[in-house]
């Protein structure tokens, strides 16, 4: 498989966790989905958007000659090791709140990831990938808020005195 640069790893990383987002969404959905339509639509739409985050990562890896297997096998690891952070935190006793707890972390997570990415192209001045970072990037901070105001949300209507 060929070497990586950092820009093409990077690149592999956000991809791969736009393929996380949309399983942990659907997750998140099924915790949710008796609980609050509001968060449920807003649930949907991010996995909309995660999907075409996916594409339009995987058709930008293209672009990069010879890459595109190697970029998006090492986005694949990263889906993986996702996944199974989300089984880690999602037990089986997981309710919306701690979906939406693990989705407020694993936002945070992207946010950061697309930041890193930005800065790296500043210096290799890809311009499709900074048009893919400035179209991406405000997305990512929006589902963050969203995720958090969610997270808020659902604490509002827990029992601070209730035992856990």
């Amino acid at each position: 498989m060929a070497e990586l640069t950092n820009l093409e790893e990077k690149l592999a990383e956000v991809t791969g966790l736009a393929m996380a987002a949309r399983v942990a969404g659907d997750k998140v959905t099924r915790l949710a989905k008796d609980q609050d339509s509001d968060l449920v639509a807003t649930l949907q739409k991010m996995a909309e958007e995660a999907s075409e985050t996916e594409d339009r990562c995987t058709q930008l890896a293209a672009s990069f000659d010879g890459k595109k297997t190697a970029i998006l096998g090492e986005a694949g690891a990263v889906k993986k090791k996702a996944s199974e952070m989300m089984k880690t935190y999602l037990d089986k006793d997981a309710d919306a709140l701690d979906g939406f707890e693990f989705l407020t972390m694993a936002e945070a997570a992207e946010v950061g990831h697309w930041s890193v990415l930005r800065t790296l192209n500043e210096r290799a001045g890809h311009a499709e990938l900074g048009k893919l970072v400035e179209w991406a990037l405000p997305i990512q901070e929006r589902h963050f808020q969203d995720v958090l105001q969610g997270s808020r949300k659902l604490a509002a209507e827990e029992d601070p005195n209730e035992p856990a």
